[in-house]
């Protein structure tokens, strides 16, 4: 092989790293790899009745904070 692509194939393996670090670097400050209630969900509800009733207060949840947003907007006159 040739130094020229020699030279080439290090310059891309270079910027293919650094943008994976980027991206790695940057779901973590975003906070894509949170999920603290993950495992403590698990154990708390662990029958089939558990998770329906979790499902169910996460599907109120989202309700009553789509409520609160809707009651901020401005209604025009």
């Amino acid at each position: 092989m040739s130094a020229g692509i020699i030279a080439m194939m290090l310059g891309v393996s270079t910027l293919l790293g650094a943008l994976g670090l980027a991206a790695l670097l940057w779901g973590l400050r975003t906070g894509q790899f949170d999920d603290t209630s993950k495992f403590l969900d698990v154990a708390r509800f662990d029958g089939e009745e558990e998770l329906k009733d979790a499902i169910m207060m996460e599907e109120k949840r989202k309700k009553a904070l789509e409520k609160r947003r809707k009651d901020k907007r401005i209604m025009p006159d």
